[in-house]
């Protein structure tokens, strides 16, 4: 077991613990930066490690009835036949190095929309309360349909997206959503999404299992410490910290 890989599961899992948030946009900056994995196995390694770290937190959210069904339910009819067709025109097309440098591109500007939504969360549900004035009730779900369809494409093209941007888009269309409820669907949301869009990067070979089981270990006991440690870590900081990470690695890897 390599435990350069448990450290880095751990580290990631306590910021996942503490936010709610980070665990892709951090795992895969990480597994091209330190474990020299190239673009597309990265991507797809961290869509097996958000599927799999964030099911625990999907269940729990459902016991609590954290979960709005239907929201959930419009998100996954633009995001799954999304992920499927992204997947689809890549196995058609074949991974060349045209294909590496979308994958990176990709990746980089979701990283930078990730710092921008962590930092200016607040920001996000005073635009939202605006927007109520110029979207109608009846124009919600197909809305929500077309977020998830961006979402569909971006998750399976940079593993990022299904947590942070994904919640703002959420927050954007209900922004009378109880927090609790919005991070339960989000969360709800994003395990079936990374979970069928990492079955596709798979079957294109782009998993690395050995390096994903040991980051799992080391993830599941960073994300309890995590979770004790938000009452003590203000969230501020934990967040300022945060964005200026991602806005970081967004810029080394786009550069």
């Amino acid at each position: 077991m390599d435990w350069m890989a448990i450290a880095s599961g751990f580290g990631v899992g306590a910021i996942v613990g503490m936010t709610g948030v980070g665990g892709g946009s951090l795992m895969t900056p990480l597994l091209m930066g330190v474990f020299k994995l190239n673009p597309a196995v990265a991507i797809g390694t961290d869509l097996w490690f958000a599927a799999l770290t964030k099911t625990g937190g999907a269940v729990a959210h459902h016991r609590h009835g954290h979960v709005d069904y239907r929201i959930t339910a419009l998100l996954l009819a633009g995001s799954l036949p999304a992920a499927v067709a992204t997947i689809a025109f890549m196995h058609l097309t074949g991974v060349t190095k045209a294909w590496a440098g979308t994958l990176t591109f990709a990746l980089g500007i979701a990283l930078l929309l990730t710092a921008v939504t962590v930092a200016y969360r607040q920001a996000w549900l005073t635009i939202g309360l605006r927007l109520e004035r110029w979207i109608p009730e009846r124009r919600k779900p197909a809305l929500t349909v077309l977020c998830g369809l961006l979402l569909g494409v971006l998750v399976s093209l940079s593993s990022i997206g299904a947590g942070a941007i994904g919640a703002t888009l959420i927050l954007l269309l209900y922004p009378r959503l109880p927090a609790h409820r919005l991070v339960g669907t989000d969360i709800a949301h994003a395990v079936p999404l990374t979970l069928v869009a990492g079955i596709g990067h798979a079957t294109l070979g782009h998993v690395d299992w050995a390096l994903l089981a040991a980051l799992l270990v080391g993830s599941l006991p960073g994300i309890w410490l995590g979770a004790r440690l938000t009452k003590s870590m203000p969230e501020k900081l934990v967040r300022a910290l945060l964005a200026a990470a991602l806005v970081t690695a967004g810029l080394k890897v786009i550069h």
